[in-house]
């Protein structure tokens, strides 16, 4: 069962990388497009383009979560610990299905 717990970790890991990485690109784009501002008006669709490329990395950093609870509690799995899989799963499922949702919005126009 060890086994199992390195891989919980390595998907949490991996999810939090994911997330981290996205925020530290969104940064540096979102930086570069504020200082592009003062010389010339941005278009709005780099800025769609840039909250498009950051939901992305949310939502797989997300999935990643997901996945090292999932493994996590196959290695718990008293009620309590179902209960919490549970609620954690539902909160970031309903993250996930919102931005999915708004990255559809904004990709359609």
């Amino acid at each position: 069962m060890h086994f199992l717990e390195y891989i919980s970790l390595a998907m949490g890991g991996a999810g939090l990388a994911v997330i981290s990485w996205g925020a530290f690109q969104g940064l540096l784009q979102f930086v570069r497009l504020e200082i592009r501002q003062f010389k010339q008006p941005v278009p709005m669709e780099e800025r769609e383009e840039l909250r498009h490329k950051f939901g992305y990395y949310l939502l797989l950093g997300l999935e990643f979560l997901v996945a090292a609870d999932i493994i996590h509690t196959i290695l718990t799995p008293t009620l309590q610990d179902l209960g919490i899989l549970a609620a954690i799963v539902g909160i970031r499922t309903v993250i996930s299905v919102s931005i999915n949702w708004e990255l559809g919005q904004s990709r359609r126009k």
